[in-house]
C-alpha cells in the first residue's frame, strides 16, 4: 500500500506555492493580482511540486533510492520546460498578440514561463514544504 504522504505532498506544495504566488502578486500588483493567476510568476508551482516530492523521497528513502533518481529526472525535465520551452512560448504569444491587436482579436496569455529566480524560489518552497510536512507527520504518526 502506498504511503498517503506521497499523494498529499504534491497537493500541499501546490497550495503553498499558489498562496505564495498570489501573495507576491497582491503585494506587487494590488487588485490586478486576480488577473495574474495562472502560469508563470513567483514562485514556480511546477518546480515546487516536483521539488517537494523529490525532497520527501530523499528524507524518507534516502538519496540512493531509485525513486529519488526518478524524481530528480522528472524535476530536471520540469525545470528545463519551465525556464526554456514555456518562456519561448510566452515570447511567441507576445509577437502573436501584436498582430492580434491590429485585428481586435482576443489575446493570448504571454506569462507562461519562468525566470530562473522564479524556478529557484519554487524549488525552495517545495523543499521547505516537504521538510515541514515530514516533520509534522513524524510527530503525528
Amino acid at each position: 500500500m502506498i504511503d498517503p504522504s506521497y499523494l498529499l505532498m504534491p497537493l500541499i506544495a501546490w497550495l503553498v506555492a499558489g498562496a505564495t504566488k498570489f501573495g507576491v502578486n497582491l503585494a506587487c500588483h494590488g487588485r490586478d493580482a486576480f488577473s495574474r493567476v495562472g502560469y508563470g510568476g513567483m514562485p514556480s508551482n511546477h518546480s515546487a511540486i516536483v521539488a517537494s516530492v523529490a525532497t520527501l523521497i530523499a528524507l524518507r528513502e534516502g538519496v540512493d533510492h531509485p525513486a529519488f533518481g526518478a524524481a530528480m529526472g522528472v524535476l530536471t525535465i520540469v525545470v528545463l520546460d519551465a525556464g526554456g520551452l514555456r518562456r519561448h512560448i510566452g515570447r511567441q504569444a507576445a509577437e502573436l498578440n501584436r498582430l492580434l491587436r491590429q485585428r481586435h482579436l482576443p489575446l493570448l496569455r504571454e506569462a507562461v514561463g519562468h525566470h530562473r529566480v522564479e524556478i529557484i524560489a519554487g524549488l525552495m518552497v517545495g523543499a521547505v514544504t516537504a521538510v515541514v510536512f515530514d516533520s509534522l507527520m513524524s510527530r503525528i504518526v
